[in-house]
């Protein structure tokens, strides 16, 4: 199994720190970090930066947004971000959710499955330096009736391929990730509930023209150093309670469907009712320890190293880890504990 490091949301105040965790981690043989986005600071232009700042560390969009792009722009962002580090990109595509889809990008939330499976399609075709003809129920290449033709892109021929990662939840998405992609990018996993996961995912490899072929099966699991587990946890309730209680709306929320699926319907519900009423607070307060212990790399080195065991046992490929950490002195502690923990437990590819 391999580590990686979760960059986050950049643009808060905090680049040159995040900037020099990066770096340590590249220096302690880290495999890939991966940069996210949501309505504020894009990834790709993380990814620039951390790729002329860098030299061996994969650079991960986790996730370039679909409704914010066309497919090919996506697919020319892949080869110049390919290019230009020299083959180290790995190219993270999600649906977001419908308030960050229909709310920023004003792009329509429907269908979000059958617009993914579109959307990669023609993103292979301009990578594989194809025609790009495609005829859809939401993308038309080209436009009918109009002046364009079928283009092939013009970047340079590459044999260092991008691999394609899904950002899934949902049994239907990561059947769809496995169908279709070369890895899943998974959040809130607990190495005891991987099972129904990566059920879904084999039955879309199942499905797929090379059910034989390499896939990866990364999770991104927040990280947090302590003697005192429940110390630890309460790091963490704040980021638990976003996504459970506030990510998305009462009727959509992929991670606190999943919070029930895991089996905390109760507190699930509870901690929504709360966040939607603003009472953020509570709503971390009401995040169940468990819950967060679940999904979660908590405590001191021996109990993480365990931890990490139980990732590497229920399959993962990569446990990408977000550490905690008041300053930049602790969060470089924090990453330096995971691979201490990690060459410990004796797991590292």
């Amino acid at each position: 199994m391999k580590l990686g490091l979760s960059a986050g949301w950049w643009g808060t105040g905090q680049d040159e720190d995040n900037l020099a965790l990066v770096q340590r981690a590249e220096e302690l043989g880290v495999h890939v970090v991966w940069a996210a986005e949501a309505y504020g600071v894009d990834a790709v232009t993380v990814l620039s930066w951390i790729g002329a700042r860098t030299s061996r560390i994969r650079l991960g969009a986790g996730v370039l947004q679909i409704p914010g792009r066309t497919p090919a722009m996506t697919a020319m962002t892949a080869a110049g971000l390919r290019a230009l580090s020299g083959g180290r990109f790995n190219l993270g595509l999600g649906v977001s959710g419908p308030q960050v889809s229909e709310g920023w990008h004003g792009v329509p939330f429907a269908k979000p499955l059958e617009r993914t499976r579109e959307y990669v399609d023609i993103v292979r075709l301009a990578l594989d330096r194809q025609k790009v003809e495609y005829h859809g129920n939401h993308f038309e290449l080209p436009l009918p009736d109009g002046a364009g033709k079928p283009l092939r892109s013009t970047a340079a021929p590459s044999e260092q391929p991008v691999p394609i990662y899904l950002a899934a939840v949902g049994p239907k998405n990561l059947e769809l990730a496995g169908e279709i992609a070369d890895g899943w990018l998974g959040i809130f996993l607990s190495p005891e509930f991987t099972g129904e996961q990566l059920a879904s995912i084999r039955t879309g490899l199942a499905k797929s023209a090379n059910p034989d072929r390499e896939f990866t099966f990364d999770a991104t699991v927040p990280l947090s150093v302590d003697d005192d587990v429940s110390a630890a946890a309460d790091r963490v309730r704040p980021y638990a309670a976003l996504y459970v209680g506030g990510m998305g709306s009462r009727k959509q929320n992929f991670y606190n469907a999943l919070a029930v699926r895991m089996g905390y319907e109760e507190a699930a519900g509870n901690v929504q009712d709360l966040y939607l009423g603003g009472q953020y607070r509570d709503a971390a307060a009401a995040v169940p320890e468990q819950f967060i212990d679940d999904t979660s790399l908590l405590g001191p080195k021996d109990r993480i190293a365990e931890r990490l065991t139980r990732y590497a046992e229920a399959g993962m490929s990569t446990v990408t880890i977000s550490p905690y950490g008041q300053s930049l002195g602790e969060r470089l502690s924090t990453l330096e504990t995971a691979v201490q923990a990690a060459e410990q437990a004796g797991i590292l590819d």
